[in-house]
């Protein structure tokens, strides 16, 4: 075995055979992609989830302090309105929000169209998870939201458009829900019996 006897020859051997043992171990294991994860999660202008209120509401923790949110854009069915019954797919909506959210933190945008709060004093914003998933989108593109046209902001028109491809495929409410449109033109899904 004279190819050990060189230090050199010794050492390049073990540098390989490092390497092979780190792909492997990356390789069947995700322990890159928890680091990934936790990097993403520990960004600075991410918030945690304090509370969901419901499919296009959450509470934030910024900071100490809790900040209602109201999703720009987006409608879902109402689950907690006292003064209305809970609606069609009200439920499935706040479940795929929580579901799709889970754990992670958020990010949020505001839209220089639309104003920083409601009239209920909720910060209006776009909702991205750390994978750049828009949440505002994705509720109306897979069916748990309409589009919320009522006010100018910057991204009405690819909502509208996700909307219709939704309505198209009969996704979410649109399979399941009668789409009732009000006199002054607002829209909601039928209550549950």
């Amino acid at each position: 075995m004279r190819l050990f006897r060189n230090r050199r020859t010794r050492r390049l051997i073990i540098q390989l055979l490092l390497l092979i043992i780190l792909i492997l171990v990356t390789r069947y294991t995700n322990w890159l992609d928890q680091g990934t994860k936790v990097a993403q999660q520990s960004q600075p202008g991410l918030y945690s989830i304090a509370k969901f209120d419901d499919g296009d509401t959450i509470v934030v923790d910024m900071n100490g302090t809790n900040e209602t949110i109201r999703f720009i854009g987006v409608d879902t069915p109402e689950t907690h309105d006292p003064r209305k019954p809970v609606m069609c797919y009200g439920v499935e909506a706040s479940n795929y929000t929580k579901k799709l959210i889970g754990n992670n933190r958020v990010r949020l945008q505001s839209d220089s169209l639309d104003t920083n709060r409601d009239r209920y004093n909720r910060l209006l914003r776009y909702v991205y998870l750390p994978d750049g998933t828009l949440v505002n989108a994705k509720l109306i593109t897979e069916g748990y939201g309409l589009d919320y046209p009522y006010f100018p902001f910057e991204k009405a028109q690819e909502f509208k458009d996700d909307e219709a491809q939704a309505k198209q495929a009969g996704r979410g409410l649109w399979n399941a829900c009668q789409i009732i449109t009000e006199s002054d033109g607002s829209r909601h899904t039928n209550p549950v019996n």
